[in-house]
C-alpha cells in the first residue's frame, strides 16, 4: 500500500486512492515511490484533492467525514475533493455529477462504495470497460479499460445539489482534465442532465464545435462534437444511476448497458478502445 495521508479534517491517516506505489505527486508525505516526476495529469489530480474554493462544500464534506455513517464508523473518510479515475489516455470519458457523501467522499475514488457505483461498474464490466464488476474501495484492484470517469463537481454537496456558483467554480477542473486526456478520446458519456451540461460546456470552452442550439439531454441521446484536428467526439446521454432512478425503474440494467455498450462499440470502431 501507499504511505497514508493525514485526513484534512480529522488528522486520521488515510491511504491514498492512487494505486499502490504511485502516491500523490507533490505531497511530501506520500510522494511517488520511485522518485519520478509526476505527470501533468497526476499534478492536476493532486491539485484537485487540495481544493478549498467552495466554503459550503468544504464544511459539508468534512462534517460528513468527522461524523460518519454508523455502518462506516470504524473507517477513515477521505473527506477531500475527488479526482478523476482511469487511464490518462482514454477512449471513453464518463462525466457524472459529484461524489456521494458516504461513497467517494469516504473511499476517495469516484463512484466507489455506493449504490450508484454498484450499478455503474457492474454495467461497465458487462460491456468490457472495467476489469471487475464491483468498486468497493480504492485498493480493490479495479482497472478501467480505456475509460476514465470524472465529475462535474469534485466535492460531495449537501442533498447532492451543488449551487450554480459551486458548479461554475468547479468547472475549470473538468476543463483542465479534458484538455489533458483528450488525445485519443472518441466518446463522452454524460450521466444525467447535470453531467450533460457540464460535458457540453467543457467541450465548448475547449474550442470544440458544439451544435447550436444547445442539444437537449435524453437517455440514449447522441450528439457529434467536432474537433478540427483530432477527430469527432460523440456525446451520449444516460440517466444517472442514482437510487431514485434505479429503484423506480426509470433506469434499468439493459438501458444502462445499451448506452455504455454503445460507447464501447464507438471506441472500438474508431480504433482507440483496446488499441
Amino acid at each position: 500500500m501507499s504511505e497514508p495521508l493525514p485526513h484534512p479534517a480529522t488528522g486520521e491517516l488515510f491511504t491514498s486512492p492512487v494505486r499502490p506505489g504511485t502516491g500523490w505527486p507533490g505531497d511530501p508525505v506520500n510522494p511517488p515511490a520511485d522518485g519520478s516526476e509526476p505527470t501533468p495529469l497526476q499534478r492536476l489530480d493532486a491539485r484537485i484533492s487540495r481544493c478549498r474554493k467552495c466554503p459550503r462544500l468544504v464544511r459539508w464534506r468534512e462534517k460528513v467525514a468527522r461524523e460518519k455513517r454508523a455502518a462506516f464508523a470504524e473507517e477513515p473518510y477521505w473527506g477531500r475533493p475527488v479526482p478523476g479515475f482511469g487511464p490518462a489516455d482514454p477512449s471513453v470519458l464518463v462525466v457524472g455529477l459529484a461524489p456521494a457523501a458516504h461513497g467517494a467522499n469516504r473511499t476517495g475514488r469516484i463512484f466507489t462504495g455506493d449504490r450508484s457505483g454498484d450499478w455503474l461498474y457492474a454495467s461497465m464490466h458487462r460491456v468490457g470497460l472495467a476489469t471487475q464488476p464491483t468498486s468497493v474501495h480504492a485498493a480493490d484492484g479495479l482497472r478501467l479499460v480505456d475509460t476514465r470517469i470524472a465529475s462535474a463537481v469534485r466535492c460531495a454537496p449537501p442533498d447532492n445539489k451543488p449551487t450554480p456558483e459551486e458548479r461554475d467554480t468547479c468547472a475549470p477542473w473538468l476543463d483542465k482534465e479534458l484538455r489533458l486526456v483528450s488525445g485519443r478520446l472518441r466518446v463522452m458519456v454524460a450521466l444525467g442532465t447535470f453531467g450533460w451540461d457540464a460535458a457540453l460546456g467543457a467541450a465548448r470552452r475547449a474550442g470544440w464545435d458544439v451544435p447550436r442550439p444547445r442539444p437537449r439531454f435524453g437517455h440514449g441521446a447522441e450528439v457529434v462534437i467536432g474537433r478540427r484536428s483530432a477527430g469527432d467526439v460523440r456525446l451520449l446521454g444516460c440517466f444517472h444511476p442514482s437510487q431514485q432512478n434505479t429503484f423506480t425503474g426509470r433506469l434499468t440494467e439493459p438501458m444502462l448497458d445499451a448506452v455504455l455498450g454503445r460507447a464501447a462499440a464507438l471506441g472500438r470502431e474508431a480504433g482507440t478502445l483496446g488499441a
